[in-house]
């Protein structure tokens, strides 16, 4: 077969087999915060994607936590690559998976470092079930233009056979803007979990999603259904 796929995430994935290219639709932006929120002493820190924990590290030592939560193994196995112990990871990968499965002590002080493009379900949730949560923005994804137009080439020239998406970000950069008509005729589509399932149906279009909310699950989704 001679279609590719086109994997979007920023991270590089590969399996032998498989013909993937590797177009990165976001750009990292790292902010400025307010450095007086890392005094306060916090019962957990959770890490939602590996980008948290990779921008949040130099801050670490000068924060006071007692407890570290991750959501997603690639995100536990970062952390412990870089010497954090991680306390609570769901078996479930997802948001949904942790905010069914996180147990914390009334008023619990909770420290989220995350995109300032994060989805509001985490942290507006943790609020409502009475948590004490700050959050962070400690980056913001920006558009990979270039990489926009060289997907839309692939698929003018037929050379695309599955693209995956692995988070709302990406979705937002391919999706909101005027698509050339080979990209809006273009159906094999494939999400990592349910938010950035969400966000690509807001555009009017289906996609299928991962069983398993990591970028294995979305690499056998295609297998299970194109290949």
């Amino acid at each position: 077969m001679n279609s590719v796929i086109v994997m979007t995430q920023t991270s590089n994935y590969s399996q032998d087999g498989l013909s993937i290219v590797h177009k990165p639709l976001i750009k990292i932006e790292p902010l400025s915060f307010n450095l007086d929120l890392l005094k306060l002493n916090y019962d957990w820190i959770l890490f939602s994607s590996k980008n948290a924990v990779k921008y949040f590290y130099p801050y670490l030592q000068q924060t006071s936590y007692r407890y570290i939560a991750v959501i997603g193994k690639k995100t536990k196995a970062y952390c412990e690559d870089q010497g954090i112990a991680v306390d609570f990871c769901p078996n479930d990968y997802s948001q949904e998976g942790f905010l069914a499965d996180f147990q914390a002590s009334a008023h619990a002080k909770i420290l989220v470092p995350s995109s300032q493009a994060a989805q509001p379900l985490l942290v507006d949730t943790l609020r409502d079930r009475g948590l004490n949560v700050t959050k962070i923005d400690l980056y913001k994804p920006s558009a990979w233009s270039s990489h926009v137009t060289d997907i839309d080439q692939l698929l003018a020239q037929h050379k695309v056979g599955a693209i995956t998406f692995a988070s709302s970000s990406a979705v937002n950069a391919f999706f909101n803007r005027s698509l050339p008509e080979t990209t809006k005729a273009f159906s094999n589509i494939y999400a990592i979990g349910q938010q950035t399932l969400s966000t690509i149906q807001q555009y009017g279009v289906e996609a299928k999603v991962a069983d398993e909310q990591t970028l294995d699950g979305l690499i056998e989704k295609v297998k299970e259904s194109w290949m």
